[in-house]
Protein backbone atom coordinates (compact mmCIF):
# COMPACT_ATOMS: atom_id res chain seq x y z
CA UNK A 1 0.00 0.00 0.00
CA UNK A 2 1.61 3.30 -1.14
CA UNK A 3 1.31 6.32 1.77
CA UNK A 4 -1.07 8.66 -0.66
CA UNK A 5 -3.50 5.60 -1.43
CA UNK A 6 -7.24 7.05 -1.35
CA UNK A 7 -5.83 10.90 -1.30
CA UNK A 8 -7.14 13.40 -4.19
CA UNK A 9 -4.82 16.09 -5.02
CA UNK A 10 -5.90 18.76 -6.98
CA UNK A 11 -3.22 20.77 -9.33
CA UNK A 12 -4.56 24.07 -10.74
CA UNK A 13 -2.68 26.27 -13.83
CA UNK A 14 -3.18 27.92 -17.02
CA UNK A 15 -3.08 26.33 -20.15
CA UNK A 16 0.31 28.26 -20.88
CA UNK A 17 3.37 29.37 -18.87
CA UNK A 18 3.68 26.65 -15.78
CA UNK A 19 7.32 25.76 -14.91
CA UNK A 20 7.47 22.70 -16.51
CA UNK A 21 9.23 20.78 -13.49
CA UNK A 22 6.97 22.52 -10.87
CA UNK A 23 3.63 20.66 -12.32
CA UNK A 24 5.31 17.53 -13.84
CA UNK A 25 7.44 16.48 -10.78
CA UNK A 26 4.62 17.12 -8.08
CA UNK A 27 1.99 15.36 -10.21
CA UNK A 28 4.33 12.15 -11.34
CA UNK A 29 5.12 11.89 -7.64
CA UNK A 30 2.20 12.51 -5.66
CA UNK A 31 0.52 9.89 -8.08
CA UNK A 32 3.96 7.37 -8.03
CA UNK A 33 2.72 7.73 -4.09
CA UNK A 34 -0.69 6.34 -4.60
CA UNK A 35 -2.38 9.67 -4.48
CA UNK A 36 -5.55 10.37 -7.39
CA UNK A 37 -4.16 13.21 -9.10
CA UNK A 38 -6.22 15.73 -10.83
CA UNK A 39 -5.03 18.38 -12.96
CA UNK A 40 -7.54 21.51 -13.55
CA UNK A 41 -6.70 25.05 -16.20
CA UNK A 42 -8.96 27.14 -16.93
CA UNK A 43 -9.59 26.05 -20.49
CA UNK A 44 -9.76 22.34 -21.75
CA UNK A 45 -7.26 21.24 -23.40
CA UNK A 46 -3.39 20.59 -22.90
CA UNK A 47 -0.87 23.09 -20.76
CA UNK A 48 2.41 24.03 -22.53
CA UNK A 49 5.20 24.52 -19.94
CA UNK A 50 8.30 26.42 -20.04
CA UNK A 51 11.74 26.46 -18.70
CA UNK A 52 13.00 29.01 -16.95
CA UNK A 53 9.81 30.97 -18.10
CA UNK A 54 11.43 31.14 -22.03
CA UNK A 55 12.06 27.82 -23.52
CA UNK A 56 9.42 25.64 -24.18
CA UNK A 57 9.04 22.55 -21.96
CA UNK A 58 6.61 19.38 -22.00
CA UNK A 59 3.33 19.61 -22.38
CA UNK A 60 1.03 18.42 -19.55
CA UNK A 61 -2.11 16.75 -20.22
CA UNK A 62 -5.46 18.68 -18.43
CA UNK A 63 -7.74 16.52 -17.09
CA UNK A 64 -10.30 19.00 -16.14
CA UNK A 65 -11.33 22.95 -15.66
CA UNK A 66 -11.46 25.01 -12.95
CA UNK A 67 -15.16 25.70 -13.07
CA UNK A 68 -15.55 21.79 -13.09
CA UNK A 69 -13.76 21.07 -9.93
CA UNK A 70 -14.46 21.49 -6.05
CA UNK A 71 -12.49 21.39 -3.04
CA UNK A 72 -15.07 19.28 -1.47
CA UNK A 73 -13.79 16.24 -3.98
CA UNK A 74 -10.54 16.58 -3.16
CA UNK A 75 -8.05 15.97 -0.12
CA UNK A 76 -5.25 18.78 -0.86
CA UNK A 77 -4.22 21.88 -3.66
CA UNK A 78 -1.15 22.35 -5.29
CA UNK A 79 -0.40 25.65 -6.85
CA UNK A 80 2.77 25.37 -9.37
CA UNK A 81 4.76 28.17 -10.34
CA UNK A 82 6.36 29.67 -13.61
CA UNK A 83 6.09 33.53 -13.55
CA UNK A 84 3.28 34.14 -16.66
CA UNK A 85 1.71 31.00 -15.14
CA UNK A 86 1.18 32.06 -11.92
CA UNK A 87 0.41 35.76 -12.34
CA UNK A 88 -2.62 35.08 -14.94
CA UNK A 89 -3.97 31.95 -12.53
CA UNK A 90 -4.09 35.00 -9.35
CA UNK A 91 -6.73 36.59 -11.59
CA UNK A 92 -8.71 33.62 -12.07
CA UNK A 93 -11.54 34.30 -9.59
CA UNK A 94 -12.46 30.36 -9.78
CA UNK A 95 -9.00 29.87 -9.10
CA UNK A 96 -8.92 32.72 -5.77
CA UNK A 97 -12.02 30.82 -4.68
CA UNK A 98 -10.90 27.40 -4.43
CA UNK A 99 -7.73 28.63 -2.59
CA UNK A 100 -10.05 30.13 -0.40
CA UNK A 101 -12.05 26.98 -0.15
CA UNK A 102 -9.28 24.87 0.53
CA UNK A 103 -7.90 26.71 3.62
CA UNK A 104 -11.49 27.30 4.72
CA UNK A 105 -11.83 23.78 4.83
CA UNK A 106 -8.88 23.09 7.04
CA UNK A 107 -6.66 21.59 3.79
CA UNK A 108 -3.70 21.61 2.79
CA UNK A 109 -2.31 24.11 0.52
CA UNK A 110 0.76 23.76 -1.36
CA UNK A 111 2.47 26.81 -3.71
CA UNK A 112 6.18 27.18 -5.37
CA UNK A 113 7.98 29.30 -6.29
CA UNK A 114 5.87 32.26 -8.10
CA UNK A 115 2.58 29.86 -6.64
CA UNK A 116 2.07 32.07 -3.57
CA UNK A 117 1.19 35.03 -5.58
CA UNK A 118 -2.56 32.86 -5.36
CA UNK A 119 -2.22 32.68 -2.14
CA UNK A 120 -1.72 36.26 -1.59
CA UNK A 121 -4.51 37.45 -4.18
CA UNK A 122 -6.85 35.16 -2.08
CA UNK A 123 -5.93 36.79 1.24
CA UNK A 124 -5.06 33.28 3.29
CA UNK A 125 -1.71 34.28 4.27
CA UNK A 126 -1.52 37.01 7.16
CA UNK A 127 -0.14 36.02 9.79
CA UNK A 128 1.82 33.26 8.52
CA UNK A 129 5.50 32.43 7.36
CA UNK A 130 5.94 31.23 4.06
CA UNK A 131 8.84 31.17 1.22
CA UNK A 132 8.57 31.53 -2.29
CA UNK A 133 10.91 32.85 -5.56
CA UNK A 134 12.85 35.49 -3.98
CA UNK A 135 11.10 37.87 -5.88
CA UNK A 136 7.86 37.74 -4.18
CA UNK A 137 9.21 38.94 -0.41
CA UNK A 138 7.39 41.97 -0.27
CA UNK A 139 4.40 41.35 -2.14
CA UNK A 140 4.47 38.35 0.70
CA UNK A 141 5.37 40.81 3.43
CA UNK A 142 2.70 43.27 2.08
CA UNK A 143 0.53 40.68 2.29
CA UNK A 144 0.77 40.28 5.95
CA UNK A 145 3.03 37.02 6.09
CA UNK A 146 6.45 36.56 6.90
CA UNK A 147 9.08 35.73 4.26
CA UNK A 148 11.97 33.00 4.62
CA UNK A 149 14.41 31.70 2.59
CA UNK A 150 14.07 27.83 2.99
CA UNK A 151 13.77 24.72 0.93
CA UNK A 152 10.26 24.45 2.38
CA UNK A 153 8.34 26.10 4.65
CA UNK A 154 5.16 24.35 6.30
CA UNK A 155 2.84 26.75 8.61
CA UNK A 156 0.58 25.88 10.46
CA UNK A 157 -1.76 28.55 11.22
CA UNK A 158 -4.94 27.82 11.49
CA UNK A 159 -4.73 25.25 8.18
CA UNK A 160 -1.83 24.13 6.50
CA UNK A 161 0.50 26.29 3.92
CA UNK A 162 2.95 24.36 2.07
CA UNK A 163 5.67 26.88 0.30
CA UNK A 164 9.17 26.41 -1.78
CA UNK A 165 11.05 28.50 -3.86
CA UNK A 166 12.12 27.15 -6.93
CA UNK A 167 12.46 23.72 -9.13
CA UNK A 168 15.68 22.95 -6.75
CA UNK A 169 13.31 22.69 -3.81
CA UNK A 170 10.83 19.98 -5.38
CA UNK A 171 12.33 17.13 -3.23
CA UNK A 172 11.51 18.88 -0.10
CA UNK A 173 8.23 20.02 -1.47
CA UNK A 174 6.57 16.72 -2.68
CA UNK A 175 7.56 15.35 0.85
CA UNK A 176 5.71 18.05 2.45
CA UNK A 177 2.58 17.55 0.52
CA UNK A 178 2.91 14.11 1.74
CA UNK A 179 3.60 14.44 5.05
CA UNK A 180 0.44 16.90 5.47
CA UNK A 181 -1.54 14.26 4.23
CA UNK A 182 -0.70 10.96 5.96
Amino acid sequence: MAALDGKKILVIATNYGVEQDEIVVPTEQLAQRGADVTVATKESGPIETLVGDKDPGKQVDSDTTLDAVSADDFDALVVPGGTINADTIRQESTAIDLVKAFVAAGKPVAAICHGPWTLIEAGVLTGRTITSFPSLQTDVRNAGAEWVDQEVRVDETGSTVITSRNPDDLPAFVDAIEAALV
